[in-house]
């Protein structure tokens, strides 16, 4: 899924960046982010996020990722 749900997109849209990954995972709990939003912020990768963009691409990158399967 490459797209934000709505409740995911308003999350990061009032989201203050910078932010690390579990600023983004405990902030998203506190938002009350359903349980799938939350699992796809914990699938983001370590790191600092500048943006709601940065974020987004993290996500679509992750996905991706998790669609490949090693030989």
């Amino acid at each position: 899924m490459n797209t934000l749900t709505p409740a995911l997109d308003r999350f990061l849209t009032a989201m203050e960046f910078p932010a690390m990954k579990d600023d983004l995972i405990r902030e998203g709990a506190r938002d009350g982010l359903g349980s799938e939003d939350r699992a796809r912020l914990d699938s983001l990768p370590e790191g600092r996020y500048d943006g709601r963009f940065h974020v987004h691409e993290a996500l679509a990158t992750s996905t991706e990722d998790a669609g490949l399967v090693a030989a």
